[in-house]
């Protein structure tokens, strides 16, 4: 199948203006307005569907043939914080993470012709690369069975198949087997107490969602636990202590979201099944008790989402703070979730969050050094920035960037591709272009 590769242009930011060559006064608002909409005249969803396909085909294809623990190359942030353990989780890393973020778009029909070809390509590589990875006779068998790491990247795995059902549904009897078996390993390891036991919470989900015995007692300390650590304004700690960094998105969110639904809609069937439940709910007028969370996550989420959108500048660059900031774009991991469930604030448009997420994919994802060169992810923010990077980082840890394609799963009619552009919060603030407040909401 002929690929189509498309040229990125550099974004412009202000803080290069300098010198003679900078902009009059008056200039300065045309070029916050334009900046970073990509000058060739390539449809926003091939953009996004382009970077996609270059982060994607090395892992998927390398896995699908058998060979990818030998061909992907293997780069610890720091060589002595447990060289073996994460020379041997860092495949599950990548692939986990990948997975998750394509998951979605795998699960979608229709599209162009170019993206159906696409899509059925990498449906194909996509279920041979989770039978080798469950396979314990496979040379590219994952990590499933030693070191604690495993249980965040198994999460990941798990979460792929709930954003995707059509990969469940098209493994065989004995991949399906293999997984869960692989993933009931995981629960081996004891969580550290901070989001890691939203990892082991989701892969009980996981399990309940396609009718395994699974752990009722995880998934509540887990939600309990949360529900205590929030601490107002769409933030959780992760953990007993508060971070300044972009956890919320990156993981608490999402997963805390997709583990709420999951038991919201096992409540409701319980409740149709229950004539007392039911009139229990009618006569006292209570809410139940998922039900409640699942609104309280809702405002939650919408107050993250709104200030999440507010972090994107003009030209695609973000605050760069905390833990992990080499996922770069997956650092809106919960604002591309959103926007895929179709459940933004009413603040928030989807074309505007269209346009925030795809200004940050340009700007973390196009800058020389950011692959090398045989294609596979280097670790940094904007090109290749080794230092940048904590000591549990690998070059598998890297790919959770891939969970802002999430809105790839929506289709092309969708408003979040289908409306006319509009500016995100910063381009219009910095254009001079006046607007509500940033409103606290009650909590």
């Amino acid at each position: 199948m002929k690929r189509i590769t498309i040229s990125i242009v550099a974004c412009l930011t202000l803080t290069q203006c300098k010198g003679p060559s900078a902009p009059a006064p008056e200039q300065l608002a045309r070029i916050v307005q334009d900046t970073p909409v990509v000058k060739d005249s390539i449809p926003v969803r091939l953009q996004w569907l382009n970077e996609l396909d270059k982060m994607a085909r090395p892992v998927m294809t390398s896995l699908a043939k058998e060979r990818l623990h030998l061909e992907m190359p293997i780069v610890l942030a720091d060589p002595d914080h447990l060289p073996e353990e994460r020379k041997k989780a860092a495949y599950l890393e990548a692939f986990g993470r990948l997975l998750a973020g394509m998951a979605p778009w795998l699960n979608g029909e229709g599209g162009s012709a170019h993206e159906v070809a696409l899509r059925e390509e990498y449906r194909g590589l996509a279920i041979k690369a989770i039978s080798h990875s469950v396979d314990p006779a496979s040379p590219d068998y994952m990590e499933w069975e030693h070191g604690d790491q495993r249980l965040v990247d198994a999460s990941f795995f798990a979460l792929a198949f709930l954003h995707a059902p059509w990969l469940w549904e098209h493994s065989d009897s004995v991949t399906r087997a293999n997984v869960v078996t692989a993933l009931k390993r995981t629960r081996q390891v004891q969580p550290v107490f901070n989001n890691w036991i939203l990892n082991s919470a989701l892969i009980e989900i996981f399990f309940l969602h396609i009718g395994q015995e699974w752990d009722p007692m995880r998934v509540d300390l887990t939600l309990r636990e949360f529900d205590q650590w929030y601490v107002g304004d769409g933030f959780y700690t992760d953990g007993p202590r508060f971070h300044l960094d972009y956890y919320n998105s990156l993981v608490i969110h999402p997963f805390l979201n997709r583990i709420i639904d999951e038991m919201r809609a096992r409540e409701e069937q319980q409740a149709q099944a229950s004539t007392v439940l039911l009139l229990k709910k009618t006569i006292k007028r209570e809410k139940f008790r998922f039900e409640k969370m699942q609104e309280d996550m809702r405002a939650r989420n919408d107050r993250y989402a709104v200030i999440l959108e507010r972090l994107i500048q003009p030209d695609g660059s973000y605050p760069v703070i905390g833990r992990s900031v080499i996922y770069r774009a997956g650092s809106f991991h919960l604002l591309a979730d959103l926007a895929w469930r179709r459940a933004l604030p009413g603040a928030l448009s989807p074309a505007q969050v269209r346009t925030a997420l795809t200004a940050v994919i340009h700007r973390t994802l196009s800058p020389v050094g950011t692959y090398d060169d045989k294609g596979w992810l280097n670790i940094g923010v904007s090109g290749h920035q080794p230092h940048l990077a904590d000591v549990y980082i690998t070059s598998g840890s890297v790919y959770m960037c891939a969970n802002v394609f999430l809105p790839l799963g929506l289709p092309e009619s969708d408003p979040f591709w289908a409306s006319p552009a509009e500016r995100t919060s910063s381009q219009k603030i910095w254009g001079g272009e006046d607007g509500p407040y940033d409103q606290h909401p009650d909590e």
